[in-house]
């Protein structure tokens, strides 16, 4: 979208052997008014009006856009109504480690000790996916630098062998050879694997029900709270603190089962009241575990006046899984609005 993302992607695309790619010639130029839309975001429905109309005029499979530095990747999928669907970052994340990690395992190729990286913010669903190849995945920091921190480590000392590393803000990479999210490689590898599931009259969504329908229903939601000004910087402080000095000891009707606070650098599993280490730097983050694998995560915006909320449920199906979700963002919503 108006940025860097045309020519590289483009031209890739081309090489691979991918013929019918179709720009959206409004959005491909650069312009640093992005006058098409309103926010440039890939992770933002509305970015994709003019990508929409010229998909349904051409019947295309598959939306990719890039925003205009070309890191982060959004990717709507045409689906049994003809209807496109947005995916989330957690959804396209955990499509591709299964993608990489099935072709790793026919081709006998999945290091001994590979890894996986993500954020804290991140699904799990993932890392689930990973576990089910011998593979491990490691958390990391929301930002990512942390990533590419790991990267260099592993470079250096051998320890891992790096595979993937996502964030759920639309943000992916696949080869060592970056140490940033980059949304070009990665425009291929979906192209690749829509291609892969084509030939077994598959599409991105029927593989990603299927993986649903094998672990279960994740969900996850994210709340930005804009709180401006000194006096909302104030109140966000006021609203980390509060959670901090007095973490409650159930959401709802469920238990809390750990919680992480990164500012201390100390993880607690309530019921064994055991403390241990996070092992990362220390950041003004708080994150929940429930007993049922629930989560949430509070955090101050280091960009912008926010207060943010992640949150990731799971749940046997997908009504119920939405169902749980909605629970517990209005339990921890409530209790953030009662913080004056």
């Amino acid at each position: 979208m108006h940025g860097t993302g045309n020519k590289p992607v483009l031209d890739l695309l081309k090489t691979a052997g991918f013929q019918r790619v179709y720009p959206v010639n409004q959005q491909t130029s650069p312009d640093p008014e992005f006058t098409t839309v309103t926010y440039p975001n890939p992770e933002e429905p509305a970015a994709y009006e003019l990508a929409l109309a010229k998909a349904r005029e051409i019947s295309a499979d598959l939306i990719l856009s890039t925003d205009p530095d070309a890191d982060r990747i959004g990717v709507m999928v045409k689906d049994n109504s003809s209807e496109y669907q947005l995916i989330t970052g957690n959804q396209l994340g955990a499509l591709l480690i299964d993608y990489i990690l099935r072709a790793r395992q026919e081709m006998g190729t999945i290091p001994a000790n590979g890894v996986i990286i993500k954020t804290i913010v991140t699904s799990a669903m993932g890392s689930e996916i990973a576990a089910k190849y011998g593979v491990k995945t490691l958390d990391v920091l929301t930002g990512f630098k942390y990533i590419g921190e790991k990267i260099a480590q592993y470079e250096k000392d051998q320890s891992q062998t790096f595979l993937f590393g996502y964030e759920e803000s639309y943000g992916f990479l696949a080869g060592d050879f970056v140490r940033d999210k980059d949304a070009v490689q990665i425009c291929l590898l979906v192209c690749e694997m829509a291609a892969y599931y084509r030939t077994k009259q598959q599409s991105l969504l029927d593989r990603l029900d299927e993986l649903y329908q094998e672990l279960g229903y994740y969900k996850e939601d994210l709340l930005n709270i804009n709180l401006a000004g000194i006096a909302g910087q104030e109140k966000i402080a006021r609203i980390i603190e509060s959670w901090r000095n007095n973490p409650p000891l159930a959401i709802g009707d469920t238990a809390v089962a750990i919680v992480a606070d990164y500012h201390l650098g100390q993880i607690q599993k309530i019921s064994e009241n055991k403390i241990s280490p996070t092992n990362l730097p220390q950041s003004n983050v708080l994150h929940y575990t429930l007993a049922d694998d629930s989560w949430f995560c509070i955090r101050p915006s280091g960009t912008e006046p926010k207060l943010k909320i992640y949150f990731g449920v799971k749940d046997t199906t997908s009504e119920a899984a939405i169902n749980k979700l909605n629970r517990l963002r209005e339990d921890v919503l409530n209790r953030v609005n009662s913080i004056k």
